[in-house]
C-alpha cells in the first residue's frame, strides 16, 4: 500500500505557487489511483449540506489528508473527504466539506481543490452553501439560485503568478454563473414544485456574523444573501474554463430592524431541513446535463 504524504498548513504557506499545473496534476494522480472515471460534474457541499452525499453512489471515498496539497477542514459539519461515484445518472466527484479564509488558509489553498477537480476532467462545477438572508421578501429555509456575486473578501485566489496553461491572466466575469445551467435549474425546480429564489450572493471573510449597520450596507449595495465562501471557488472555476451553477440555502434572516441572534446549531438545523429541496434540484440538473 502506498503511503501518501500529508501536506501541512505551514508547508502549503511556503509553496511558491500551488496553482501551477504540476501541483494540480500531482494531486489528481493520487485521486485517479482510487477512481479512474472522468467526472461529468464536480460538487462542493457547504455547511449543513453534507447529507447530500448520502445520495451519491460512491465507488471511492478519499480523505483530504490523503491528497497532496489539500488543506484539512476544521469546520463543524464539514467531513473533509472526496466522494467519487454517480448521482443522477452522471459521474461526479463531490467535496464533502470545503475550506474558508477564516480558518487561516490563503485563498489559493481554499481553492486548490477546484484546480484538482478540473485536472480530473470536470468541466461543470455545482457549488452550494448556507447563507444569511438579506432580502426581506424571502424566508429562512428558502433555496436561492446564485445569479451574480459581490466579492468583499479583500482578496482573490488569482493574485500572484498566473500559469497560462490553467487560464488567462484576466478572466472575464460578465456572466460567472452559467445561464444555461441556471435555466435548467429553474426548469427542474418548477417540475418538482421547489420554490427557487434567484439573486446576488456577497462574500465576506467572517468568522463573525455582521452588525446591523453592515447588513444595511450589504443590502444597499445589491446583495440578497451573505456568506463566507463560494466566491473564491467560482473565481478559480471560471479561470479554469468551467461552467458554474451556484445554490444557496438561506439559514437565517439578517434583517437589521428584526435581527435575532444566530447560532451554528440553528443554522445547521435549518440547512438540513431545507436540504431535500436542494438535493432535488441538484439531482435534476445532473440528469439534464
Amino acid at each position: 500500500m502506498t503511503t501518501v504524504p500529508t501536506h501541512s498548513l505551514s508547508a502549503q504557506h511556503s509553496a511558491p505557487n500551488i496553482h501551477a499545473l504540476e501541483f494540480a496534476e500531482e494531486a489528481a494522480a493520487v485521486v485517479r489511483e482510487r477512481f479512474s472515471m472522468r467526472p461529468d460534474a464536480a460538487i462542493i457541499l457547504g455547511t449543513g449540506l453534507g447529507a447530500l452525499a448520502d445520495e451519491i453512489d460512491a465507488d471511492a471515498v478519499i480523505e483530504y489528508g490523503e491528497i497532496p496539497g489539500f488543506p484539512l477542514s476544521t469546520v463543524e459539519s464539514h467531513h473533509g473527504r472526496l466522494l467519487c461515484g454517480t448521482l443522477g445518472g452522471k459521474t461526479v466527484i463531490a467535496m464533502q466539506g470545503r475550506f474558508h479564509r477564516y480558518e487561516g488558509y490563503s485563498l489559493q489553498q481554499v481553492t486548490f481543490p477546484v484546480r484538482v477537480l478540473r485536472a480530473l476532467g470536470a468541466d461543470t462545477l455545482i457549488v452550494s452553501n448556507a447563507c444569511g438572508g438579506l432580502n426581506p421578501l424571502w424566508n429562512a429555509g428558502d433555496v436561492m439560485l446564485i445569479a451574480d456575486h459581490i466579492n468583499l473578501l479583500g482578496d482573490s485566489p488569482l493574485i500572484g503568478a498566473n500559469d497560462d496553461r490553467l487560464g488567462v491572466r484576466f478572466p472575464d466575469l460578465s456572466a460567472p454563473y452559467d445561464a444555461g445551467l441556471r435555466a435548467l435549474a429553474n426548469r427542474v425546480a418548477a417540475q418538482r414544485s421547489v420554490a427557487l429564489r434567484e439573486g446576488v450572493y456577497v462574500a465576506v471573510t467572517g468568522p463573525n456574523l455582521e452588525t446591523r449597520a453592515e447588513y444595511r450596507f450589504l443590502r444597499a449595495i445589491g446583495a440578497d444573501v451573505v456568506g463566507m465562501s463560494t466566491v473564491p471557488e467560482v473565481l478559480v472555476a471560471i479561470h479554469a474554463g468551467m461552467r458554474v451553477l451556484g445554490l444557496s440555502i438561506i439559514t437565517d434572516m439578517c434583517l437589521p430592524d428584526a435581527l435575532e441572534p444566530a447560532t451554528v446549531e440553528r443554522i445547521i438545523a435549518i440547512a438540513k431541513h431545507a436540504e431535500p429541496k436542494l438535493t432535488q434540484v441538484v439531482r435534476g440538473v445532473l440528469e439534464g446535463l
